[in-house]
């Protein structure tokens, strides 16, 4: 019989918090679509009311007889219908997912393709974005007998070094956290034998916690008022702690994707501003935006107070992308306007939210995904100026006698068969 205490409701949970923001931010429609929706509303009702007028008042006024008046109406709805206008963007839009679906980019709709030719500013998770997210422990460090703060090498480890090593492996083995899989990967490597633990919570952006007979143990962030003062310059550190107090950390190196550097060059070429986001310490963020060329970053963040930094971005640029690849980034990544997720090494919840995936974690698909969307842009401009003008030009035709019904047919049929086709040049790389 599994027995289970509940010590505050569900609706409390982090993770439930993630689900209700995910939620929130998937039920906003885009502007575009708003527009698109009542645009079609609005212009069928134009037309068929100006059809019924065209088919009485110049009769009624003197001007035609009752059988051209007639003809010219029908000739009014047949030139006059919106088909080569919604077809100038829906067929272009298609074909741009599908030539991004060639290069690796998965955009799940059409107004994310839309969107992301819009974006004027770029949010960067660092861990697993930036970085590749195949982390190395770099050092174990602890309290020597003296009462010192030293290190330990990983691979060269004394007793107090395995025994803080032991604790983070009994609480992380098991986890799908890159932190916990390198820990576990290293404990493993050193023939370390730890305990069970049982109790464990995990609580993402803040770590892990659990019980070892009895005894409570924390491995994630440090808590403000710890003394400890050790370098982590472009490292990742996380704590052991036991019964609340700090026993000792961990500190990881993470590589840099190479073309991180060049990316943030091209796009900031493009005129977009860059920014990184991210949990890790503040001289960790640092190091690394100094090395990329990034001049805003954000550090020590939770997943709420990365959705925070979203809406600051959008209120500053209106049209902000988000990048990542955890669970941690979920809820930013559904506040952006476009949420862009790392396909081989992203979590389940940051693909499901995600607005587009990379499905190779190449960082330079995000600048080929936003000249594709500048692209399909200017094709669907053209492609609406050109159905516009074909029909005001058969309009006026037809007022002029100058259109008979084959002929508005023949037009009508012809300008939708061309700007698809036009819609279709985005199939080109």
């Amino acid at each position: 019989v599994l027995q289970l205490t509940i010590h505050q409701p569900p609706a409390s949970s982090l993770i439930q918090r993630i689900i209700n923001l995910v939620q929130q931010a998937q039920t906003e429609n885009t502007p575009s679509q708003n527009f698109i929706e009542k645009f079609e509303r609005l212009y069928a009702r134009v037309i068929v009311v100006s059809g019924l007028l065209i088919g009485t008042i110049p009769s009624l006024l003197g001007w035609w007889d009752w059988e051209t008046t007639i003809y010219r109406a029908l000739i009014f709805l047949v030139v006059a219908s919106p088909c080569a206008l919604m077809a100038a963007i829906m067929p272009g839009l298609l074909s741009g997912i599908a030539n991004g679906a060639q290069q690796g980019i998965l955009f799940k709709n059409a107004t994310t393709l839309e969107a992301i030719g819009q974006i004027k500013a770029i949010a960067f998770d660092k861990t697993g974005t930036l970085t590749t997210g195949q982390l190395q422990v770099s050092e174990i460090w602890y309290r020597n007998e003296q009462g010192e703060i030293v290190s330990s090498d990983p691979a060269a480890l004394d007793p107090l070094a395995s025994q803080i090593l032991t604790w983070a492996t009994a609480i992380e083995s098991g986890s799908e956290h890159p932190i916990g899989q390198t820990i576990d990967k290293l404990a493993k490597a050193q023939n370390i034998v730890w305990p069970v633990a049982t109790n464990i919570q995990a609580q993402p952006g803040v770590g892990i916690t659990g019980e070892i007979a009895g005894q409570p143990i924390a491995v994630g962030k440090v808590p403000p008022h710890s003394q400890w003062d050790i370098p982590t310059d472009d490292k990742i550190t996380t704590w052991v702690m036991v019964n609340g107090q700090v026993q000792g950390a961990i500190t990881f190196q993470d590589k840099l994707r190479p073309e991180a550097a060049n990316l943030v060059q091209r796009l900031q070429k493009l005129g977009i501003q860059t920014v990184m986001v991210t949990g890790d310490n503040l001289a960790c963020a640092q190091s690394i935006a100094t090395q990329i060329g990034i001049t805003e970053f954000h550090a020590d963040l939770l997943p709420e107070a990365k959705v925070d930094i979203i809406r600051q971005l959008q209120a500053k640029y209106q049209q902000v992308a988000m990048v990542g690849d955890g669970i941690n980034d979920a809820p930013a990544l559904a506040t952006a306007n476009v949420g862009i997720a790392m396909g081989a090494i992203g979590s389940d919840v940051a693909l499901e939210t995600a607005d587009m995936v990379l499905m190779t974690d190449a960082l330079g698909k995000i600048e080929t995904a936003i000249k594709l969307g500048r692209r399909s842009q200017r094709v669907i401009q053209q492609n609406i100026v050109f159905a516009l003008s074909f029909i005001v030009i058969l309009l006026a035709g037809n007022f002029v006698g100058a259109v008979n019904l084959p002929l508005g047919v023949l037009g009508h049929e012809g300008s939708t068969v061309l700007v698809t086709l036009s819609g279709l040049r985005l199939l080109r790389r």
